[in-house]
């Protein structure tokens, strides 16, 4: 179940038919990242929006440099490869209930902090698929579904940061959050864009090293 979860991931992210509709759950975790550090440095949290071309902002208010701002700005494009491996932790004891919860508190708290109606149909449908698995599926789809959840945070993650350089080196998406990075700590772009990176392979390493050993 493990080996065809994680198969089946790796075929979602690298098919690019299968990642457009899908990499709006990557958009979500992303945003949620964004609002949940924000709102733990102490900022104002005034919403958040998700877009049809699998972009999003999540708005907070505060100050506009700092390490509170710092955080806040780091914490995206990490966010679903660190959530999947908390999911993959949970996993490795057997919580697969666990994991559908989170997803669906993770859900319900964004869907309050939207301010779009795509957001709030991209929330709605991926909402919609998450109930009816927890609530219609045997035990045993529900963990495999669990286990890909896990795995698709992963690779997913990744996936992104690359996009995300080859857009900088097309002189495209300049207010990035690497570039802001950039200008809040004065170290270059390419190396926030490689601290994503390092982060993320980081989890999908050691996840793996708990799922599959």
């Amino acid at each position: 179940m493990v080996l065809v979860a994680a198969g089946i991931a790796l075929v979602v992210v690298l098919v690019n038919a299968l990642w457009r509709p899908a990499r709006n759950v990557i958009t979500i975790v992303h945003e949620a990242g964004h609002a949940l550090i924000a709102l733990l440095a102490g900022r104002r949290l005034t919403g958040i929006r998700l877009h049809s071309d699998t972009s999003g902002v999540t708005v907070s208010r505060g100050k506009p440099e700092g390490p509170g701002m710092v955080c806040t700005a780091l914490a995206g494009y990490v966010a679903p490869s660190l959530l999947g491996l908390a999911f993959a932790a949970l996993l490795g004891t057997d919580r697969v209930t666990a994991v559908l919860v989170v997803c669906a508190i993770l859900l319900l708290l964004v869907l309050i902090m939207i301010r779009n109606a795509y957001g709030v149909f991209s929330l709605v449908v991926t909402g919609g698929v998450l109930f009816a698995v927890s609530w219609l599926a045997s035990d045993e789809i529900q963990a495999g579904f669990a286990y890909l959840i896990a795995w698709f945070l992963l690779v997913g993650g990744l996936r992104p940061v690359f996009e995300l350089q080859a857009k900088r080196r097309r002189g495209q998406a300049r207010d990035s959050d690497a570039d802001q990075l950039a200008r809040l700590t004065g170290a270059p772009a390419f190396f926030w864009v490689g601290t994503f990176a390092m982060v993320n392979t980081g989890a999908v390493l050691l996840a793996a090293g708990w799922l599959l050993l």
